[in-house]
């Protein structure tokens, strides 16, 4: 395996006098991806606001290129090259597409033109308000307005969160287009735990802000019990989208009452 473009070791974070994340370690090789998974409040997002320097360390260290940036500000880590999408999205209500997009923008392959033809919809919405713009929009936007950083690695956290199914496959498609055909980095926290396996290569499950499972993606996919061991909702959030597949199926019928 290549050398890690990003590698945390042991580290230890949380708010304030409570300790969220414990001991946590992994590496992400460049061009590769990993998925983060766990129950709900099980550390994830705690995670990525770690990584990207929210969070202060209490225990570890966070490299980048093999550089210690533990103490690094989340600004100048976006310069390096770490191109973070958060959950909830975070749209201004009162800027345009277009506007989201000109105030992210920094030297590089991503530029308006770019985004735009890899989000079409984005292309027909530029001079709407964040506002005006459906979740699956919004969400296009959030993807988006953070490749216009020119990252290296992109950090997606819960991009298919409350969208209807026939969207999640949408954005489940531009992702993995971005793994295969720009060769971009990719951490990915999910719920839709069927998905997250099938994007990426390497996966590790959280438990209580602990490290309870680490491996390649592709063998947790296919052990079920493990699956619903350490993941719980897992039939409930993928049953919703495997209906949705077999609705658009021969002899299916598409739920026209899906909001996007």
């Amino acid at each position: 395996m290549s050398e890690a473009l990003l590698e945390a070791s042991e580290i230890s974070a949380g708010y304030g006098d409570s300790l969220v994340l414990e001991e946590i370690s992994l590496s992400v090789p460049k061009g590769h991806s990993l998925a983060v998974l766990g129950r709900n409040g099980m550390g994830k997002s705690t995670l990525m606001l770690t990584l990207m320097g929210h969070l202060r360390l209490r225990h570890g260290t966070i490299r980048w290129q093999g550089k210690d940036i533990s103490k690094v500000s989340p600004d100048r880590r976006v310069r390096m090259g770490l191109g973070w999408v958060p959950q909830g999205r975070e749209v201004f209500p009162s800027l345009t597409v277009d506007e989201h997009l000109v105030i992210a923008a920094r030297p590089g392959h991503w530029n308006r033109d770019a985004v735009y033809a890899q989000f079409p919809k984005l292309a027909d919405r530029r001079r709407n308000l964040g506002r005006e713009l459906s979740g699956g929009e919004q969400q296009m936007l959030a993807i988006g307005r953070t490749l216009m950083t020119n990252p290296d690695l992109l950090l997606l956290d819960e991009p298919l969160e409350g969208l209807a199914p026939v969207i999640v496959q949408d954005i489940a498609h531009r992702i993995r287009a971005l793994m295969a055909e720009q060769g971009l980095t990719i951490i990915l926290v999910e719920q839709h735990t069927r998905f997250a396996l099938a994007l990426t290569e390497q996966v590790i499950v959280l438990e209580r802000g602990r490290m309870a499972h680490k491996g390649p993606s592709a063998a947790l996919l296919n052990d079920v019990p493990a699956l619903d061991r350490l993941v719980g909702m897992r039939s409930l959030r993928d049953r919703a989208v495997e209906d949705h597949d077999a609705s658009v199926r021969p002899g299916g019928t598409r739920n026209q009452s899906a909001k996007v």
